[in-house]
C-alpha cells in the first residue's frame, strides 16, 4: 500500500515508522529538510515542500496513492490537503489529524476527510473508559461522523444485571457488538445474560446515542422489556432513533486555539 503523509513531526514521523515496520511503501511531504535527518526512518521517501501547493502534491504524484494522511500541527492545513487530495487527485482514502477540539465538526467529507483522528477526544475518551462505570462513553467515531463506538460498563446495583441481550429493547441504530467480562471478549448472543461489571460495546448512530444512555440508566422497572423479533439482530429494535446532540454550526471559524 503506497501512503502519502503530510507532516513529518512527532505524529506523522511515528505514523510512517509503523507502516514501514509493515512493509508499506510510505511517502512524507514536509516543509523542513531538516526533519530528513533526525527523523531517523529507513526506507521512507521525502518530498520537501508545501502540500498546500497543488504542484507539491503533483510532485508527490498523490493519484497514485492509496491513502493520504494529513499529520501536521495545523488543522487548516490538514484540510486543505485532504480536500485537494479528494477532489483533485481522487484518493481514495484520507486521514485528517485534529489538532483544536474546536475544528472536529469540519473534519467530514465536506472538507475531504474520510476519517477524523481526534488527539484530545481521543484521549479523553480512553481516561473516561478507565474511571467512568454507569455512563456511556463514546470511545471512537466512525464514519466522518455518522456513527461511533461507546463503551458502558454495567455497575454491580444497575437493573440490567440478571437480564438477557434478547430481554433488552435496544434503540434502533445501537448494535451491541461485544462483551468484554473478566478480561476476555464475549460475541454477545440473544441469552447471554448481563452481569455486573461487564463492559458493553455498542456501534451506533451519535442520533441514538442518547437514547442508549437514557435505556442503560433508566431507573429499575422502567427498561423496555418486550424483546426483539426472532429474525432481528442482538443490537437492533423496532424503535425510531431521534436526532439529538446537534447544535447549529458555530458562527466563528473555529482555528482560535
Amino acid at each position: 500500500m503506497k501512503v502519502v503523509i503530510v507532516g513529518a513531526g512527532s505524529v506523522g514521523s511515528s505514523i510512517a515508522r509503523e507502516l514501514l515496520a509493515h512493509k508499506h511503501e510510505i511517502l512524507l511531504i514536509d516543509l523542513k529538510p531538516e526533519v530528513i535527518g533526525r527523523s531517523g526512518l529507513r526506507g521512507a521517501h521525502w518530498l520537501v515542500g508545501d502540500a498546500c501547493e497543488l504542484s507539491t502534491l503533483q510532485g508527490a504524484k498523490v493519484e497514485d496513492a492509496d491513502v493520504v494522511v494529513s499529520a501536521t500541527g495545523d488543522d487548516k492545513v490538514n484540510l486543505v490537503v485532504s480536500l485537494l487530495a479528494k477532489t483533485e487527485f481522487g484518493v481514495g482514502r484520507t486521514v485528517g489529524r485534529v489538532n483544536n477540539p474546536k475544528n472536529d465538526w469540519m473534519f467530514n467529507d465536506s472538507w475531504g476527510v474520510d476519517v477524523a483522528v481526534n488527539t484530545p477526544q481521543l484521549m479523553t475518551a480512553l481516561v473516561e473508559e478507565a474511571v467512568e462505570i454507569g455512563d456511556l462513553v463514546r470511545l471512537l467515531t466512525l464514519q466522518t461522523g455518522v456513527a461511533s463506538l461507546v463503551e458502558f460498563t454495567v455497575p454491580h446495583d444497575s437493573h440490567v444485571i440478571g437480564m438477557t441481550v434478547g430481554d433488552i429493547h435496544w434503540p434502533e441504530d445501537a448494535t451491541l457488538v461485544a462483551i468484554l467480562r473478566d478480561q476476555a471478549p464475549i460475541t454477545p448472543s440473544r441469552d447471554d445474560v448481563i452481569d455486573g461489571g461487564d463492559e458493553l460495546f455498542f456501534v451506533t448512530t451519535i442520533a441514538a446515542e442518547d437514547r442508549l444512555r437514557e435505556l442503560l440508566s433508566s431507573a429499575p422497572g422502567s427498561i423496555d422489556t418486550a424483546g426483539i423479533n426472532g429474525g432481528e439482530q442482538a443490537g437492533s429494535s423496532a424503535q425510531p432513533a431521534t436526532a439529538s446532540g446537534y447544535g447549529p454550526v458555530p458562527e466563528d471559524d473555529g482555528f482560535d486555539g
